[in-house]
């Protein structure tokens, strides 16, 4: 099995959020992505659940548009974001 290393989560914050506007996408588990290059924020609404909105400070521009491209969107987030 590959050594695989995560970054530590992110800790709660009071700060607000960047408005980051959702465009759907074509995926089993996720229903919506968004990105802020000014604060490198990924947001990503799930299918399943209350579809609440996860921010995920932290990833490179690089990174989301690979994300973006992905042939699959859930395979991609959990081998490389989650």
């Amino acid at each position: 099995m590959p050594d695989t290393t995560y970054p530590a989560p992110a800790g709660f914050s009071t700060n607000p959020r960047p408005p980051i506007t959702l465009n759907p996408v074509q995926s089993n588990r996720i229903g919506a992505i968004g990105y802020d290059p000014a604060s490198k924020t990924l947001a990503v609404q799930f299918k399943a659940g209350a579809r609440a909105i996860y921010h995920y400070p932290g990833v490179e521009p690089e990174t989301f548009e690979e994300f973006r491209a992905a042939k699959s969107l859930g395979t991609y987030f959990g081998q490389n974001l989650q």
